[in-house]
């Protein structure tokens, strides 16, 4: 690390103290060669989440976008702030999760994300999610995705 006063190169590290809850690290140095104390800071660089759409067009992973959707999905419903907010967080650890090895991951993985915890919290905002997210081309689509869960729902209740 140069020191700010003389450029040199060499400095020693006098105290390091974590900083914004363990995400960074500050320390305080002194130069070797003119004794000039500075204080530096350490963080992690983290890359990026992206979202790769159908169109093959990337965006940035944003967890308020998938709330946002969430919330449209959960008006009028019995579903608590507080679950959409889990549904979010599970979605995004499913996300950091994946072992693909890329900073890369598809729309159509988050949508099967979401909708795992729709359908666990509310089956009518997990329709109106997968809706949306699916784009049933006709009735008989929609109406084929409403039999299936419905058939999920009476072996549920056979248990």
């Amino acid at each position: 690390m140069k020191c700010p006063k003389c450029f040199h190169t060499s400095s020693k590290v006098i105290e390091s103290r974590p900083i914004e809850g363990g995400k960074s690290i500050r320390r305080r140095r002194e130069c070797e060669d003119c004794g000039h104390r500075f204080t530096t800071f350490e963080t992690i660089e983290d890359t990026p989440m992206l979202v790769v759409k159908k169109d093959g067009a990337r965006e940035e992973f944003s967890s308020e976008k998938i709330l946002r959707g969430i919330i449209r999905s959960c008006e009028k419903r019995p579903v608590s702030m507080e679950q959409m907010n889990e549904i979010v967080s599970e979605t995004e650890k499913n996300v950091e999760n994946q072992d693909t090895g890329s900073h890369e991951v598809s729309s159509e993985a988050i949508g099967k994300y979401v909708m795992a915890g729709l359908k666990k919290v509310d089956e009518i905002a997990y329709i109106r999610f997968a809706s949306v997210y699916r784009q049933f081309k006709d009735m008989n689509e929609f109406y084929s995705k409403m039999k299936e869960l419905m058939g999920d729902s009476a072996e549920s209740s056979e248990e």
